[in-house]
């Protein structure tokens, strides 16, 4: 029995990845090319432990958890990709964690606009609130003209409001929405941080 509900599991994550697939390859970059999308990641790599006040970066002087060498070196090579290929950024939205606002740094994405919306809300990961569900749900219905928007924040709140399509997303993984002629909006892609680069 166990065995067959991991396979329903297992089905569903793979039905919503697959449905999330509409656009990929050149058809992604072309149409992110042109603007008018949301994409909604989760902070790159970061450690679950918070450093010591030795292994803090300087500037982190709470300290509060911060992104490792494999999140520093896969937000630098997302943004590099995002410029090489000319997808044009505009309002940049992250949670005001270090570690979100570090993978925005490192990605060059221009100066983010803090949210508590998109951040822990004091709970160290035990889960998004219902508001900032509704928040978020919100947030993927404004929809750009002529770039793109980038929203960064954590896994609990992209569960949360987002449950089938974010099952099981990893660190820097995103969720492209775009229009649904509706005025409502539907997920055209879901790009692994480590994939951005290989769009070329």
């Amino acid at each position: 029995m166990k065995s067959h509900a991991k396979f329903l599991l297992t089905a569903a994550i793979l039905g919503a990845v697959a449905h999330a697939q509409t656009l990929q390859g050149d058809s992604l970059v072309k149409a992110l090319r042109q603007g008018g999308y949301i994409i909604v990641m989760r902070h790159a790599s970061s450690p679950r432990e918070v450093p010591t006040k030795q292994a803090a970066n300087p500037d982190n002087t709470t300290p509060e958890r911060q992104l490792d060498a494999e999140g520093r070196a896969s937000a630098t090579a997302f943004g590099k990709a995002l410029k090489d290929l000319k997808i044009p950024i505009g309002t940049v939205l992250a949670s005001p964690t270090y570690r979100a606002l570090e993978t925005v740094k490192y990605a060059q994405l221009g100066t983010p606009q803090p949210r508590p919306e998109l951040g822990e809300n004091g709970q160290n990961m035990s889960g998004g609130t219902e508001a900032q569900a509704a928040w978020l749900q919100k947030q993927v219905t404004q929809f750009p003209s002529g770039s793109n928007t980038i929203l960064i924040t954590h896994l609990p709140n992209l569960t949360r409001a987002f449950p089938q399509l974010a099952m099981g997303m990893a660190d820097g993984e995103a969720l492209i929405f775009a229009p649904d002629g509706k005025g409502g909006n539907t997920v055209v892609a879901r790009v692994k941080i480590e994939d951005w680069p290989k769009l070329k």
